[in-house]
């Protein structure tokens, strides 16, 4: 039997603003504004204030992800546990630091596949990790125009 591959990586975008507005661009409301398709559903209808705990789904090309706050700490750093049932389960987590004028935002994955066929969707998406956060950079330098 094949096993199943686990893909960390971590890379950084700069921001031209400060910490506490980046971090807001990364809550799952936040995420509206600059990252397309992005739309979570909160099962308990809970919309409001991001804390450990709070729960929501996204859904993109057909598949839906579960995702859970882990770690809160409002202006400084966010961190969710997401799963995509049959696809993949792991850990995002999202760091602001005060550069400058600006911020530093650092990004973490920590994904593992749960089942052998999407290891080579893992491992593009590891190879291609450093585009996918320039997108994001440009995006949101894009709704903040």
């Amino acid at each position: 039997m094949s096993s199943c591959i686990r893909v960390r990586v971590t890379g950084t975008i700069e921001l031209d603003m400060v910490p506490q507005r980046a971090f807001d661009l990364f809550t799952p409301n936040g995420e509206r504004v600059w990252a397309h398709d992005w739309r979570p559903e909160f099962p308990n209808g809970e919309t409001g204030d991001v804390e450990v705990g709070l729960v929501f789904e996204t859904c993109h090309t057909d598949r839906r992800s579960i995702w859970t706050v882990v770690r809160c700490e409002p202006g400084k750093a966010i961190a969710y546990s997401t799963t995509t049932p049959g696809h993949r389960a792991g850990t995002v987590a999202v760091t602001c630091q005060l550069v400058g004028g600006g911020t530093t935002v650092t990004v973490s994955y920590d994904i593992t596949a749960l089942r052998p066929e999407e290891n080579d969707d893992l491992k593009k998406f590891e190879t291609h990790f450093p585009e996918f956060l320039g997108e994001w950079e440009l995006s949101i330098a894009r709704a903040m125009r």
